[in-house]
């Protein structure tokens, strides 16, 4: 789903009026007095309702609507502005999220008569979102996560690393990574773990890398290298893994990406997809 990011307020446009588009306050939750009570008493509430629906746990929800009432009476909504802090999707913790969605049809009639609301076809959602170091550890057993980092692990053991190491690396009979952990700092990244053979075996492993954008949906690793120990400085480059991809899907269309002090922030768009 920019994915970890202040705009003017302001008011929702007329009903039916051709108004140019603007920014959403996204901060903004609380009906304006020019708000209909078609959009505070049974949209915001069946919106919010639907989001959490969709995610395991969030901590704070903040939704704003945009839309005259004759229009969303058609069952589409012109805007809608989600802020989330705190929020696990998928298993992937999301320290903070933006998102704006528009044009959104979903079925108004059902929703009314106290159905769950549903999309009626998929829409795009623009937006950032925030990963702290933290939450990108917490996410490490994500499906997405877990299977790239398994695929890492694949590649690494039949890298040319193998020849230039004192203790030559398990090899197939490794199975899995312990005590995985990212460091973020300016500009890359930094994964310390066990790697756990069918023996029993530990062998640790550092490695720092720049990230970078293929496309919109694929990162790569940029310079890899061997370290042999968190704090060293430099390391051996890892020339194999150098490009290495990482697929976040066809429905995901980054534009940025930055890596910052304990941070990782990424902006762009994701489709949505009814259920």
């Amino acid at each position: 789903m920019d994915s970890s990011s202040s705009s003017p307020k302001v008011g929702p446009p007329a009903p039916d009026s051709a108004q140019p588009q603007s920014p959403v306050d996204l901060a903004a939750n609380s009906p304006t007095p020019k708000q209909s009570q078609l959009i505070s008493k049974v949209l915001s509430p069946a919106v919010k309702l639907w989001l959490r629906s969709q995610v395991e746990q969030v901590e704070e929800l903040q939704v704003k609507i945009e839309g005259g009432d004759r229009r969303i009476l058609t069952g589409q909504i012109q805007r809608v502005g989600i802020t989330a802090h705190k929020a696990i999707y998928q298993g992937l913790h999301l320290s903070h999220l933006q998102l704006v969605g528009e044009n959104i049809r979903i079925n108004l009639g059902q929703v009314m008569r106290g159905k769950p609301l549903n999309l009626l076809e998929p829409i795009p959602v623009t937006g950032s979102l925030v990963l702290e170091e933290a939450d990108l550890n917490a996410s490490l057993s994500a499906p997405l996560l877990a299977n790239a980092l398994a695929e890492f692990l694949a590649t690494l053991l039949k890298s040319e690393i193998q020849a230039v190491l004192d203790a030559p690396l398990p090899g197939h009979q490794a199975i899995n990574l312990q005590n995985s952990q990212i460091i973020i700092a300016a500009g890359q990244l930094t994964l310390s773990a066990s790697l756990v053979a069918v023996s029993g075996m530990l062998t640790p492993i550092v490695i720092r890398t720049g990230l970078r954008l293929k496309n919109g949906h694929t990162l790569q690793l940029d310079r890899p290298q061997w370290l042999t120990h968190l704090q060293a400085k430099r390391g051996l480059p890892l020339g194999d893994l150098d490009g290495f991809e990482i697929d976040l899907g066809p429905e995901v269309d980054l534009q940025e990406l930055s890596l910052e002090n304990s941070t990782l922030v990424c902006r762009g768009r994701v489709m949505v997809t009814p259920a």
